[in-house]
């Protein structure tokens, strides 16, 4: 069973960038496609982006809206989060999480990483 875990989460001002992690254990990723969810306080737990094995990616435009940019190291395992221009609403437990090709849900999940965006 892959497992999977954040880091890079932190407080940063408006404006600023940050670099979220996510380390996969347990086996290998090359059969899931990587992604990253956010959830802010009050509010539902909301998709970000996610990325195959090939390096095809999407994006949520609504939240993204070209300020982030994910990437994966297959070799490494991991997956990462460039976020750039944040600001507060940005702010929100970042999630990684993983699903099988020819599964349409993310099953395997992260513990997440805090991201506070400070003005």
């Amino acid at each position: 069973q892959v497992r999977l875990v954040e880091s890079g989460g932190g407080m940063v001002q408006a404006g600023g960038s940050l670099r979220l992690s996510c380390a996969a254990s347990g086996g290998t990723v090359s059969g899931y496609i990587l992604g990253w969810f956010r959830q802010a306080p009050g509010k539902e737990r909301e998709f970000v982006a996610e990325i195959r094995w090939s390096g095809g990616v999407q994006y949520n435009p609504d939240s993204v809206k070209g300020r982030f940019t994910i990437s994966r190291d297959n070799a490494k395992n991991t997956v990462t989060l460039q976020m750039n221009s944040l600001n507060r609403e940005d702010t929100a437990v970042y999630y990684c999480a993983a699903r099988a090709y020819g599964y349409s849900s993310f099953d395997v999940w992260g513990q997440g990483t805090q991201v506070t965006v400070s003005s």
